[in-house]
């Protein structure tokens, strides 16, 4: 371990000696070509200036050399270890220029570095260009952070989880603290002041540019919200009829949620709207596989009577209903013969109808329907009756949630159930025209839910 320590020690070491021995030789070319400026007759403060002058391009000769050595040298280095590789976020990271940014910062350091040296004896033109060069270094770096977000929002969108949870506002923020944070940097490399001292004094700055950006600030926080409570994914369909949405997510940012309506119009809606305002999504529906159907069929309750004879023998031809028929007909003999049932009057007794006959006719048709989930809620339900007769209510789910498939299915279950009122000797109920159907019932009103 010692020995280890030793090494590492002694190449540091030569790193430092090297570094300073070009420093010094640097400053040794610069003193004698001022002592050669000086013995052709120029004026020591002209010589002084003269070798400024030729500091300073020696400077920018050796910064864009170094820029050369990081490009040509450095990144294509990069590029062929990546191409070795089997894994692709080092490739991603490459497409998305971020070590590109990261060898600009080479020549910002070999400025700094040399600087003090070029311009020996003139500390405040040495001071203001290692103050560019800090500045220059400050917005690399943003840039560079800048690139190395968008890197991993590509790394991360190639796992399923990015679809449950988006970073794409998390990283946003992040990109917006970097730079709030590098313009302090910045303003105390201009000003020539400490971070610290300057925070304190940009406090009440702070506290009117929070009041002025306040919409983009709740904007921000609710674009946090919606990011870390999964409110919103990119994909997702939702609804909100007050500002003209109903369709699909197609973005997801800090600030803002962009959807693009089923007519393909895209609207845009601040994130903070989503929060503080009624949002159906119905991503719950989609994930579970089946999309629910609840709608009534309202019956002319005046058509609703007892199953006489007639009526029984035709139900029995019915092949959905031969099993229900057999069952409550043994049970309502039975109970009949049982309480010794005076059936001479429609009142005694009990006795089968047409509406309930109707409800089981329903259900029956439904359990063999194979595009009708039977692992879900399934009701076909009597509601309260009113002034638009009875309601039959029929609440179950379908087993598609693609929308032309779902309303196809209810459209044909409808077809079905409408056509067949009839066969019970019931009539839907519709509020009156003044005009009756040429078979002499009334149509069907029906309410989606």
């Amino acid at each position: 371990m010692n020995k280890t320590n030793t090494v590492e020690q002694t190449v540091r070491g030569q790193d430092a000696d090297a570094s300073d021995k070009t420093i010094e030789s640097l400053r040794s070319l610069l003193n004698w070509l001022k002592g050669q400026f000086e013995d052709f007759g120029i004026d020591p403060g002209w010589a002084g200036l003269l070798v400024n002058v030729v500091g300073a391009l020696l400077l920018v000769f050796l910064s864009w050399l170094a820029y050369l050595v990081a490009k040509r040298v450095v990144l294509r280095a990069i590029r062929f270890l990546s191409s070795k590789t089997s894994t692709d976020w080092d490739k991603v990271l490459i497409e998305h220029k971020v070590f590109a940014c990261l060898s600009n910062v080479v020549p910002a350091l070999v400025v700094h570095v040399l600087a003090p040296v070029v311009f020996e004896g003139v500390e405040s033109l040495a001071g203001f260009v290692q103050g560019l060069a800090k500045v220059y270094l400050v917005v690399v770096l943003l840039l560079t952070l800048q690139a190395l977000l968008n890197g991993l929002q590509t790394i991360y969108q190639h796992y399923d989880i990015s679809k449950r949870i988006p970073i794409k506002g998390l990283l946003q923020a992040l990109m917006l603290v970097a730079c709030f944070v590098g313009g302090v940097f910045i303003i105390s490399i201009v000003m020539g002041r400490e971070i610290g001292t300057l925070m304190a004094g940009l406090g009440a700055m702070v506290m009117g540019f929070l009041f002025v950006f306040k919409d983009a600030i709740m904007g921000l926080v609710a674009g946090i919200q919606i990011a870390t409570n999964d409110t919103v994914r990119k994909g997702d369909w939702i609804e909100m009829k007050g500002h003209g949405i109903d369709g699909d997510v197609i973005d997801v940012s800090l600030t803002t949620v962009k959807v693009q309506n089923f007519d393909k119009t895209v609207v845009s809606i601040p994130a903070s709207k989503l929060i503080t305002e009624a949002c159906r999504n119905w991503r719950g529906m989609k994930d579970s596989g089946g999309r629910r159907i609840k709608r009534p069929i309202r019956i002319d309750m005046r058509s609703i009577q007892f199953a006489d004879e007639a009526l029984l023998e035709k139900f029995q031809r019915f092949d959905l209903l031969k099993g229900y028929l057999q069952s409550r007909l043994d049970e309502v003999n039975v109970h009949n013969q049982t309480a010794n049932t005076d059936l001479s009057e429609l009142v005694n007794g009990r006795r089968l109808t047409n509406i309930g006959t109707f409800r089981a006719y329903i259900m029956a048709y439904l359990k063999s329907h194979p595009q009708i989930r039977q692992d879900r809620t399934f009701l076909i339900r009597q509601l309260a009756p009113g002034d638009n007769g009875l309601p039959i209510e029929i609440y179950i789910f379908t087993d598609t949630t693609v929308w032309a498939e779902y309303e196809a299915i209810q459209a044909d279950i409808f077809d079905h159930l409408l056509a067949v009122i009839p066969e019970f000797g019931l009539a839907p109920f519709q509020n009156s025209t003044g005009k009756e159907s040429i078979s002499g019932t009334l149509d069907v009103s029906m309410v989606n839910d």
